[in-house]
């Protein structure tokens, strides 16, 4: 069920432009931003763009579907 907030036009406006550079909604753009900030907050060890990398990364995991891993054997 969606939740509605009030953004500042500003923020709404970098968003939108975020969203359309990165081929995704704004809605996923502003959630995208709310879990950078959250993951940032609870990680003030790791540099901000490592943590980006590490959200882009398991979205991309869970869009696509998974091959596992077989070993060979030798």
């Amino acid at each position: 069920m969606p939740q509605y907030v009030t953004l500042s036009e500003g923020l709404y406006e970098a968003a939108k432009s975020a969203a359309e550079k990165n081929r995704i909604c704004t809605e996923e753009q502003i959630e995208f931003w709310a879990r950078l900030g959250r993951a940032c907050i609870e990680n003030p060890d790791l540099p901000s763009t490592f943590v980006a990398q590490c959200l882009l990364s398991l979205a991309e995991s869970r869009s696509q579907e998974l091959i596992p891993f077989i070993p060979r054997s030798c």
